[in-house]
């Protein structure tokens, strides 16, 4: 049974970086927004990283945050690469403590997760441009809010089918 189990939390996991890949890949798409900084996106991907964190723990939470990075470095060259594997190295851990060891809602790990992975955006923003990175500091709170509004409760209404298929019951009638 245990072999069993150890295939299917891969498997899952492995379901969440897929996910993770193309909700990234998704946002790339996205025209930019009048008023978002540049370079933003909506966060879409962190509801994989938010996943793996809640169900499988935080090395699946680090495994899909570096799958997401490497695609960026990949997809949109090396600054988008590191802030995204700054943001999701960062953000995977908060988001997965307050799930884990709190139990707080996943609305709150999903805002928390998305002003982590903006303040290390930033940070990281700082460091190869300068002090005017801060001035995006605004623009990056609210849009942080929203999307991690967004992936929390996304998160809810996905969760009980993750957790189903973690179990092997997937497809089974209840």
């Amino acid at each position: 049974m245990g072999e069993k189990n150890a295939a299917r939390r891969a498997a899952v996991c492995g379901l969440l970086g897929a996910l993770a890949l193309a909700l990234s890949y998704f946002e790339g798409l996205l025209p930019p927004l009048p008023g978002i900084p540049p370079g933003a996106k909506p966060g879409f991907s962190n509801l994989a990283v938010l996943a793996a964190g809640d169900l499988l723990g935080l090395p699946a939470a680090l495994a899909v945050a570096v799958l997401k990075g490497g695609f960026a470095f990949l997809t949109r060259g090396v600054t988008p690469g590191i802030m995204s594997l700054a943001g999701g190295l960062l953000s995977a851990p908060a988001m997965t403590l307050l799930l884990r060891k709190t139990k707080l809602s996943p609305l709150c790990a999903g805002v928390t997760g998305a002003l982590v992975h903006n303040a290390a955006q930033l940070a990281v923003a700082r460091v190869l441009t300068g002090a005017g990175a801060w001035g995006y500091a605004p623009g990056m709170l609210l849009l942080g809010v929203i999307s991690g509004l967004l992936t929390g409760g996304c998160f809810l209404g996905i969760a009980a089918g993750l957790e189903r298929a973690l179990r092997g019951e997937l497809g089974r009638k209840k």
